[in-house]
Formats: structure tokens, sequence, C-alpha cells
């Protein structure tokens, strides 16, 4: 009935009001006399109205922007795939995209097609597209600075990035004495064109630079801390000298810039002294996803662009006023991280190949048709290198690094990449640089960043370096090896205990190795030192107190539980242990029974999923990593639950069926190596009626006598549970004891459940 009358209605208010509308139409023609009105005739080829109707729709700007948008970004995305493909970063793909799609490829042999999809008066529009991206991208790169970095760990590379920014300064601006009258356009002073080429010169790209190192494995090592330490004090330098030469160049003279410069000191003082506080009490009350709500992001973004106008309008750039703007940012770095992951994809992905293109659009290798030029650009590119890379290299030897490291930290100072082309782009539009010295500067930055790879893989291989990321002990065969994996100290303090108890006894014989791996969208590069031993040192300690020798990884990592599994697997290792963050089984019928099972064994100790507090089951992704990691490991596995585990003396552990038959091997080296206290409990009759498990149990017996008990009564008293330090059980038995809801599970003490 309701269909019907629905229906109705809909037919009475479409078809009555559509009626109306035609009416009033009709009406409305009668008003068109006397205002001059022609209407065209109906013409007799409507197909050629439409091609027509399509090319007029095709020219107009939105239309041409938005095809050239979607053309930059998809060969931008195919190059940089490619260049990764080959072991480079893959900016370097996606600068040279830039030139493909520029006069020096496409401009060249397709012509007519580069003069539909970027005709002269749509660049206006690209370029300020591109420029809104730069803006995001330097914000990005402000906010992945540590500032407190330059005054508690970098008095070495403040000293290499120093001299890695005057050496090549100094070069350039000689190489412009020789080259001034030749390539300087008309109406150009030497000062500002021998200021441009300094710097151009001197110039590091920190992102490029942190990626090669992050990729290459670099991030906790002494040479990469350092490399990306120098390359976050050179790129504050480098920003702050040329906010002072583009001061110099727009005001024409030394006295003006003064202003300028004074203008900017001013400017930088307010930023740190006033907007930096405010934004750190912002930022600390809204330091989680959830509280980063759109109010507050606008804080942040209103800072962002209130900046780069206030350093455009003293004539610094606004460039400059989004790097200062995100360098003041608040330094919680999960409140970096989250804020970053906001604004990257949008400025890196879609925005950024729009700056790289332009560029390429200004990039006409064509005019390089002479020896003579390329001899120059050669020049240029050695210049360069020897700058920089000699430069860098010479200080990081004279501050006490070793050859092999000066040179690799020379190779990676000399990466340019995208930082280069944004002082390129600067000089351009400021006039001081002509397209010719444009485009030799444009190869230069490719070449410099295309030979950072090659340059570490010669160096590597030249002093054939023969450190392995995993202990040569590993490798012994004969050994009982154990590895365990762990989030925080007490968690592998608490795993340390259990690997103990397993091979106390045959230190010679036994290898037990720890492992912390920490998300690299976690922790910032400078801090990897500091937060590599506020991990490692508490478990460490904990070894020597038990007397246990102790192997320990460290490691940053885009991926934990693959390199859990891959370290295990490689390893050959015995057994795996690692501790249990959310359950195993969440998401599932068995995993909200164990959650109402252990919120009544300990409630105080539980996250509640309805009041957030934290407890045992961490809020964590764990529940997928570990089944990942008992899916793929080739050893058995250990899932340890912690409910206060003190000692490893009183052991329960009960067999459900013949499968658990592997438990009383685990049982036989906790007797052997701590002496601990096994109660087996006999749960189906299995151990009654299993003759290995019998004669297993015999010759634990002849060895430690009264250190083996076996329990048939299925009835455990509360007493008995609040007794034992420890159970043990096996995964499948796991499953089926959550699943017949035991009472005597509200009782149970900390668990280790092990997969075979």
């Amino acid at each position: 009935m309701n269909n019907i009358k629905n229906s109705l209605f809909y037919i009475t208010v479409i078809g009555g009001f559509t009626a109306l509308i035609y009416w009033v139409i009709s009406k409305g023609a009668v008003l068109e006399v006397g205002r001059g009105i022609v209407h065209k005739k109906i013409a007799s080829n409507h197909w050629n109205d439409f091609l027509h109707s399509m090319v007029e729709n095709l020219q107009h700007p939105l239309a041409i922007l938005l095809a050239q948008i979607v053309t930059i970004i998809l060969v931008a995305r195919l190059f940089g795939w490619f260049f990764r493909k080959i072991g480079q970063p893959s900016v370097i793909g996606e600068m040279i995209a830039g030139i493909v799609l520029g006069p020096s490829l496409v401009g060249m042999y397709f012509p007519e097609f580069s003069a539909a999809l970027f005709p002269k008066e749509s660049l206006g529009n690209l370029q300020f597209l591109s420029q809104i991206g730069l803006i995001l991208f330097m914000f990005v790169i402000g906010m992945e600075l540590d500032l407190k970095v330059l005054k508690n760990k970098a008095h070495d590379a403040v000293v290499i990035s120093h001299a890695s920014i005057v050496i090549p300064f100094a070069l350039g601006l000689t190489l412009a004495y020789f080259i001034y009258h030749t390539f300087a356009p008309v109406g150009v002073e030497f000062a500002s064109f021998g200021l441009f080429m300094g710097i151009a010169m001197s110039i590091t790209a920190f992102p490029v630079l942190a990626r090669i190192v992050q990729e290459r494995g670099m991030q906790k090592t002494k040479l990469g801390t350092i490399a990306i330490t120098c390359a976050a004090a050179d790129d504050i330098t480098a920003w702050c000298i040329l906010a002072v030469v583009i001061a110099i160049v727009k005001a024409g003279s030394f006295t003006s810039a003064l202003y300028v410069i004074g203008l900017a000191i001013l400017y930088v003082i307010v930023m740190l002294k006033i907007v930096r506080p405010f934004l750190k009490r912002v930022g600390d009350l809204n330091s989680t996803r959830e509280s980063l709500n759109k109010p507050v992001v606008a804080i942040f973004f209103i800072t962002l662009l209130f900046s780069a106008y206030a350093s455009e309008l003293i004539g610094i750039h606004a460039l400059f006023g989004a790097f200062l703007a995100g360098a003041i940012m608040p330094e919680n770095n999960k409140f970096r991280n989250i804020f970053i992951e906001k604004v990257e994809d949008v400025a890196i992905i879609v925005l950024l190949p729009l700056f790289f293109v332009f560029t390429g659009l200004r990039t006409q290798i064509g005019l390089l048709n002479d020896p003579y030029l390329w001899k120059v650009t050669a020049v240029i590119i050695a210049v360069a290198v020897v700058g920089k890379f000699l430069g860098s290299a010479l200080a990081a030897k004279f501050v006490g690094q070793s050859w092999k490291d000066s040179l690799a930290i020379g190779a990676l100072m000399n990466t340019r990449g995208l930082m280069e082309l944004v002082v390129l782009n600067i000089g351009y539009d400021l006039g001081v640089l002509s397209t010719e010295i444009f485009t030799m500067m444009v190869i230069m930055a490719l070449v410099t960043t295309f030979m950072t790879g090659p340059a570490l893989d010669f160096i590597g291989f030249i002093f054939k370096d023969k450190m392995t990321a995993v202990p040569q002990e590993i490798g012994n065969k004969s050994k009982y090896k154990i590895l365990l994996s762990f989030a925080t100290p007490e968690r592998g303090k608490k795993l340390l205990k259990i690997a103990n108890s397993l091979v106390k006894k045959q230190p010679d014989n036994s290898i037990v190795t720890a492992m912390h791996l920490s998300l690299s969208t976690e922790i910032h590069s400078f801090d990897i030192k500091d937060h590599e031993r506020k991990m490692l040192v508490p478990v460490i300690q904990e070894a020597e107190n038990l007397n246990q020798n102790m192997v320990s990884i460290f490691k940053v990592t885009n991926d934990i539980d693959t390199d859990i599994i891959e370290t295990a697997n490689q390893g050959e290792y015995d057994l795996l242990l690692v501790g249990l963050g959310q359950s195993i089984f969440d998401g599932t019928l068995l995993g909200k029974i164990l959650g109402f099972t252990t919120r009544i064994v300990n409630p105080d100790r539980l996250i509640d999923k309805f009041t957030g507090k934290e407890g045992l089951f961490e809020n964590s992704p764990f529940d997928e990593r570990t089944r990942h990691i008992i899916t793929k490991s080739r050893m058995p596995v250990g899932i340890f639950i912690d409910k206060d585990l003190e000692e490893v003396n009183q052991i329960f552990m009960p067999i459900f069926s013949k499968e658990d038959a592997f438990l009383i091997e685990y049982a036989k080296k906790l007797i052997n190596n701590n002496g601990s206290q096994i109660t087996v409990l006999d749960a189906s009759g299995e151990v009654k009626s299993t003759r290995d498990i019998q004669e297993t149990i015999r010759s634990i017996e002849q060895i430690a006598p009264n250190h083996i008990m076996i329990m048939h009564d299925r009835t455990i008293k509360k007493e008995f549970l609040e007794s034992q330090n420890l159970m043990i059980i096996s995964l499948d038995s796991w499953k089926k004891l959550i699943e017949s809801q035991s009472t005597w599970l509200n009782n149970t003490p900390s668990v280790l459940i092990l997969k075979p």
C-alpha cells in the first residue's frame, strides 16, 4: 500500500512540476521580443556540431589543466617505477619524466602534440599549481628535520655540512667568474649571478639522501646517522643563505638588502618565539589521529600559508616560509607522522610531478648544440662533484671518520635531486640564470643524483665491508638457537627469562638472540641510536643478571612481521618466542570468547574495547602479525601472554591429544636446565595410553626424580592454578580450551602457547 502511495506522489510531483517548467519557458519566450535575440537555425550536420563542441571543451583551460595533470602523473609514476627497478630513487625517474615531456624530447619530435597538451597560455596555471605542490613539499621537508639534533648530536656533522657548503660555494663562485660574460643574462650583475651559481653548487637533497639511506638499511649505522644529520644541517644553512641571496638579488643593492634581511630575521624570531610555542600547545592537546580533527588541521595549514605569504612579502620567497613552518611544527614524532601523511600524498603524488614537468618545459637540451656547450656542462659537473663530494669527504676525514665512511658521506652529500631544481627555478624566475645555464645545471643535478647509488656500491666494493646484519654465530647448526622478538623492554626481559630457563645449563651448546624491530614511521632518524639503547639496554642487563650469553639485533623496518619471519627462517632457529598483543584470534567468535575469558582472569590488565583502558592485550596490530608469524615460520613458535611472570619454576602443562607429545620435550629442557617442577594434565588419557610419552616421562624421572607429576583429574582447583608460574600449551589445544570455555581458565597464570 505504501509503495502505491509513494508512486502516485512521485508521478504527481514530477509530472506536475515538469508541466509547470514547460509552461513558464513557453511564456518566457514572449519576453524576448524587442531584445535583439537571434535564434540559431537547426544545423543540418549534427555530428559536426558535436565535434565542434568537443573541441571547444578540450580547449577549455580547466580541461587542458586536468589533461596535463593526468598525463604528468602517469608518466612520472612510470619513470619512477622503472628507475626504482634499476636501483635508483624514484625521484630520478620523475625528474627525467619532466625533461621527456618538455621540448627536449616530446616537444622536439612531436611538436603538435606538445603544443596541444602544453600551450603557452596554460603554463601559468601549471606553474602556480606546481608552486603550491612545492610549498607543501617544503613544509614536509621542514617537518622531517629535527632542530634539536643540531644542538645535541651534530658537532662533527655541522663541521662536515658547513665545509660541504663553503667549498662548493667558493668553487661555484669562481666558475661564475669565468662563464659570466658568455652565459649570464644581459643586465644581471655578477654578484647576483655568482651567488646563485655558488648556492646551486652547495645544495644537498635531504629527502633523496634520506630515502637512499633508508633503502640501503643504513639508518641505525653511525654512517647513516651522520649523513642524515649533515644533510639536515646543510638544508637549514643553505636555505638561510639562499634567503639572503634572494634578498640581495631582489633588493638590487646590498644596502637595500639589509632591510629585507632585517625583516627576515624579525620574521624568524616571531615564528620561533611566538608561533612555535602556540603550535606546541595545540599539538600536545591533539597528538592522536582521532583528536587531529579538521579545525586543528586548519590551524596548522593557516600557519603554513601565513608563513609562506609573509616570507614572499618580505622578499625571501614563499618556499623558505613553508620550510620554516614545517621546522617549527610540534616535535612529537607521532604528531608529525600523522600530519605528514595528510600532506605528503597530495604533495608528492599529485602536485610535485607538475613541478618536474614545468622544469622540464624550461629545460631545452636542444640548445646545447655545440661541443663547446657540452664541455662547459662537463666542467660544471666536475666542479659540482669536486666541491661537494671531495669537500664533504675531506671534512669527514678531518673530524675522524674512516676513509670508507668519509667517501660514503661525500657520495651522499653530492646528491642534489629535487632541491637543486627548486633553487634553479628560483634563479630562472628571478632572471639570474639564462636558459642555457639553467639547462646545464639541470643536467648536473641529474648526473650528481644518479651517481650516488653506483658511487656507494663502488666504495663498498673497494673497502669490502665484512659486517653483516645477522651475527655469525647464528650459522652454527650444532647449537640450540632461540630467537626472541620483543616490542618493549619489559616484554623482552620476560621472554629472555623463558629462553634462559630452556638453555641455562648449556651455555656452550645454545645461542639466545634478542631482537627488537621498530617501524620507520614511528621513529625519527636522529633518534635511532637513543631508541636502540632504550630498547636493548634493559634486556642486556637482564641477560647479565641471569648470566645468559646473548646476541642482540636492532633494526628499523617498514614491515615488522616479514622481517621477524625472514630473520628467524634465515637464521635457522630452533625456537621463536614472541609476545602477544591482541588476541591472535581477534575478530572471530573464538577471539570474542578469549577476550571475555581474559577479562575475567585479570580485568585490571586488559584493554576493554568500550572503555579503551590499557592492559594485557595492548591496542596494536599484533593479532594479524602473530597470525602471519605462525603461518610463515619454519620453526616452532612460542606465543607468550604475560600475567606478571616472575619465575619459571612451577609449570602447568595440559595434554589434550597425541599431537601434544612434543610439549614433553620442552618439559625435559626446563627440568634439566632450570630445575622446574612440571605438572602434566592428562586431559584426555593420552599420556597414559601413549607409549612414547610415557617413555620420555620415565627418562626424565630417572635423571630428575620428583620434578614431573601426572594429573588425571580434569577438575582444576583455583588454588593450584594460582600456585603455578606458567602454563605451556599447544596452539591447537589452546583453541580447544577456549572453545570449551573451561571454568579454570579464569585463574590461569602466564601462558606460553607453542606451535610445533
